[in-house]
């Protein structure tokens, strides 16, 4: 009997998801995370599957694993010393950025400091030019000057980003094996290598967060493959993507960008996979965790798409699944601040010490503690009994605030809630506003441990018709990277006018990235199934300054239909901007492929339907919407096909806990996901 085994390692816990595929039963469970050692929660839950399901770590046949060693590395800044070599007289690239203000509400916003900061910036005498052509051959003298400077200062590694290398790597490939002589073993990023696009900020930008975390990426996976194997997992792990997909571990070692926001993009998938077995065609994924809210626009089981995410503080331009975070988990620490006013977040009590009600030792009040003070969990443990509530303390932890505030320990509470939904509001709103969508339109599909807490009370004060809850919330991120399939991003800079003389180059770039794309899922990925590829092409009308991803279909290059190319940009445009100049002239800037191998997909089984309302297991006191009263608390597995009820009421599970406010009714579909109905 084989299973296919799906992780991700969160704030506070750490998520497992296996699947038989004989069968297509899923198991579940949740571990701790233990963030001072990574990697051993892991080990645990191959563990505690093996105890708990008699899942047999030989049996073990397929491995998906969500990190956030990357990202947490950039946002400590705990990576390694980097040196920059830039073109020389272009060293000032990350300190100009692109001249924004942060925020430009907040006038006293500032930029954060580069993770290479001016003194490690190099220049070096070389100049290719925008056609690629050199204009001035690479001086070996300012190179070994500068080698020499690095390894002085005991620099970990050295990040290559020359004028228009997208063009023209010649120059970055020459300098690399020049440092390899130089300085053996020191580890040398090429910006061409990481993501060769235009623009020398965002493609230096990519080239530095890549090679900041890039060692300890390495690091972690070699210890992961070599913990998996001792522990009798044979099968190669697969490392989630940032843009939705899985690769090898072994090429993870060496393209850690394509993995920073792994964990997002699972959750994102796993969603997706969700949506559209309960045939919802438009959903606002809400994923509360630990530490933050991660949410993400789906339409047709597809979700959206763009590069410039930030990683902690800096933008990388890789393709992936388009992310908002909002600092408010269900670990996120309540307080008030000099002013007397009560904020959330963003700071996190994490798993360690963790929310005062685990009794870990936190003392800080956080969200998960004010639901519990409020009445709405406590009914059972917490994280497949990894967790056993402590109500005395959570009310111990909300005592100073509520101090603070002049209000009763329960009322305080509340206003944690309160203030934690409204930043998840604020935030949404933004998002909504910037992607163009009506959230009337919008069911929120509510996951992670604390999504179902919040999703009624946010979509209520969104206006949104319904919520969405899957039968296992809390590890939907780990299911998410089962569903995914393997996948890789391709770009080419082809500069130019939409017309006869670069049609030669569009097609020349794109039978070289199919190539290329193909060779990577065949060679590098062992994928023997069927393949797709996506081709896309950056667009603009002449004069514009920023291009539009647009689809294009790989018969009008191949035809030589530039007609066809260009009005798909113009329904592009107009799609997003809400106009199209049919008559202006179009420029290309790059182009895309996208290479996907089809993973086996879980069927998810369907449950008999039955009629009625379930029967609670018990009346719970709760404080919900200033007012003290007892309600319907019903355990998760009671409500099944067809089944219907009404709120408010709690409903407890393994993983989560539901919370169910007045205005709300309840069905139950065929595969067990909750449809929570907000009425008139």
């Amino acid at each position: 009997m084989a299973y296919r085994v799906g992780v991700d390692i969160g704030g506070t816990f750490a998520d497992f998801c296996a699947l038989d595929e004989a069968t297509g039963k899923v198991h579940t469970l949740k571990v701790l995370s233990t963030p001072a050692e990574p990697g051993r929660e892991v080990m645990q839950g191959i563990g505690d599957l093996g105890r708990r399901f008699g899942i047999g770590a030989d049996a073990i046949g397929y491995f998906t694993h969500g990190t956030t060693v990357g990202i947490n590395a950039v946002i400590q800044r705990k990576g390694v010393k980097l040196y920059l070599f830039t073109t020389e007289n272009f060293v000032d690239v990350l300190e100009l950025a692109r001249l924004k203000m942060p925020d430009p509400y907040h006038l006293m916003s500032h930029r954060p400091e580069p993770l290479v900061t001016r003194d490690r910036v190099v220049g070096i005498r070389e100049r290719t030019l925008a056609d690629g052509t050199i204009d001035l051959p690479l001086d070996d003298a300012s190179l070994r000057d500068a080698v020499a400077r690095a390894k002085a200062a005991g620099a970990e590694g050295i990040v290559l980003s020359f004028l228009h290398s997208y063009a023209n790597p010649a120059h970055e490939n020459l300098a690399k094996r020049r440092i390899a002589e130089l300085a053996p073993g020191m580890p040398v990023f090429c910006s061409s290598e990481v993501w060769p696009i235009i623009r020398e900020f965002e493609r230096t930008s990519t080239a530095v967060v890549h090679g900041y975390v890039q060692p300890r990426v390495a690091t972690y996976i070699a210890s992961l493959q070599t913990s998996l194997k001792k522990a009798g997992v044979q099968a190669e792990p697969m490392i989630t993507k940032s843009n939705g997909g899985v690769m090898t571990a072994e090429l993870g070692k060496t393209q850690c960008i394509q993995m920073l926001l792994s964990g997002t993009a699972a959750g994102t998938m796993g969603a997706a996979f969700v949506a559209r077995h309960a045939e919802t065609p438009r959903v606002l994924a809400l994923d509360v965790g630990g530490t933050s809210a991660d949410v993400s626009v789906i339409v047709d089981g597809t979700p959206s798409y763009r590069s410039g995410e930030m990683v902690g503080e800096f933008p990388i331009y890789i393709p992936t699944v388009s992310v908002t975070s909002i600092g408010a988990g269900g670990g996120s620490i309540a307080r008030v601040d000099s002013f007397g006013t009560l904020t959330v977040g963003p700071e996190s009590a994490g798993s360690t010490p963790g929310p005062a009600c685990y009794g870990r030792g936190g003392t800080n009040a956080t969200l998960t503690d004010a639901f519990v003070v409020c009445g709405f969990m406590g009914h059972s443990d917490l994280g497949y009994s990894a967790v056993k509530v402590d109500r005395a303390k959570a009310e111990a932890a909300m005592a100073p605030l509520a101090k603070a505030l002049g209000r009763s320990v329960e009322s305080a509470a509340e206003a944690v809630i309160q203030v934690a939904v409204s930043g998840m509001y604020r935030e949404v709103s933004k998002l909504a506003a910037h992607q163009g969508v009506d959230l009337r339109e919008f069911k929120l599909l509510a996951f992670g441990g604390g999504g179902p807490m919040t999703a009624c009370l946010l979509a209520r004060e969104l206006g949104m018709p319904g919520v969405l809850v899957p039968t296992t919330p809390g590890v939907l991120s780990a299911l998410g990277g089962l569903v995914a399939d393997v996948k890789n991003d391709f770009i080419k800079t082809v500069y130019g006018h939409l017309d006869a003389e670069t049609l030669p180059s569009l097609q020349a770039g794109f039978d070289e990235l199919a190539a290329e794309a193909t060779s990577w899922l065949r060679d590098r990925q062992g994928h023997a199934g069927a393949a797709t590829l996506i081709a896309s092409a950056d667009l603009r009308y002449r004069g514009q300054s920023f291009e539009i991803e647009t689809p294009l279909e790989l018969e009008w290059v191949k035809k030589g239909d530039l007609a066809a190319i260009a009005e798909g940009f113009h329904r592009e445009h107009d799609r997003i901007y809400g106009h199209a100049d049919r008559e202006a002239a179009v420029d290309v800037v790059a182009l895309r492929m996208v290479v996907v191998g089809p993973s086996a997909k879980p069927q998810m089984p369907r449950q008999d339907k039955r009629s009625g309302a379930p029967a609670p297991r018990a009346q719970v006191d709760v404080l919900l919407d200033g007012d003290r009263r007892k309600i319907p608390l019903y355990q998760r597995g009671d409500l099944v096909h067809g089944m219907t009820f009404a709120g408010p009421c709690v409903i407890f599970q393994d993983d989560t806990t539901t919370v169910v406010p007045d205005g709300f009714s309840g069905t139950v579909d065929a595969f067990g996901n909750l449809h929570l109905a907000r009425g008139a």
